[in-house]
């Protein structure tokens, strides 16, 4: 009976730090990040502010574990897409990865944002939390798509200019080198090109700016995404 207790406590507990941060993205959509506060939710929800600290210990507690969370989900999807494509076929998984984010962003529209776009005032990110992680993982996932597709892409963009690994931050090129070691510093640049053609579209159709121009933006994207990838040499 009392392991019984002991896991509907831990249930229930689980439930409201759940209703906690859906509250929390509530309150984005509403009112901007800014709006974002511990008791605020409180309110929402019918609980003590001690109550709901005994949650989250501060606003930036919440906000790590929510950037931490909604990132891992995000990769999760990529991840998920590009490996049930054959690694043998990189351009279908670049699109495979491409879609699967595109798909994530327009079911979680605050939490692209709060992980791409908008700044949470005041706040911190701490160096080692769980959002850093997950981007970690992301980046690895950018550059694996790239490294299968870089002996292609290398003998189709002879005209890309010479990098070097002082182009980019340490820490940035300790992990690349560390996860794909065979990786020259052009194929860093050209991840971070892949990065910026897939989430381009994305946020702007995030943000609402493709609305008004276009019935179709799914189609607009594929189509951004198949050029990506016949300029890198690689067929669908």
């Amino acid at each position: 009976m009392k392991e019984q207790t002991v896991s509907r406590r831990a249930r229930l507990r689980v439930q409201t730090s759940d209703e906690i941060k859906t509250i929390a993205l509530q309150l984005m959509a509403d009112g901007g990040p800014g709006a974002i506060s511990l008791r605020a939710i409180a309110r929402e929800m019918g609980m003590t502010a001690g109550a709901i600290y005994s949650y989250f210990a501060t606003r930036d507690d919440l906000i790590t574990t929510l950037i931490g969370d909604l990132y891992t989900s995000a990769v999760e999807a990529g991840e998920s897409a590009r490996d049930a494509v054959p690694p043998t076929d990189a351009g279908g998984r670049i699109m495979a990865w491409a879609r699967a984010m595109r798909e994530w962003a327009l079911a979680n529209p605050e939490g692209f944002r709060l992980i791409y776009g908008d700044p949470v005032p005041g706040y911190h990110p701490p160096e080692d939390g769980p959002g850093k992680a997950a981007e970690l993982r992301a980046c690895t996932g950018l550059l694996g798509l790239v490294a299968a597709a870089w002996p292609t892409a290398q003998a189709h963009r002879g005209d890309d200019r010479h990098y070097d690994w002082a182009d980019f931050t340490p820490g940035l090129v300790a992990h690349a080198r560390e996860e794909f070691p065979d990786l020259p510093p052009a194929a860093l640049a050209l991840t971070m090109r892949v990065w910026g053609r897939m989430h381009g579209l994305m946020a702007l159709e995030i943000y609402g700016h493709l609305r008004t121009l276009t019935h179709d933006p799914a189609s607009v994207y594929h189509d951004e995404i198949r050029d990506l990838i016949t300029s890198l040499g690689l067929t669908l």
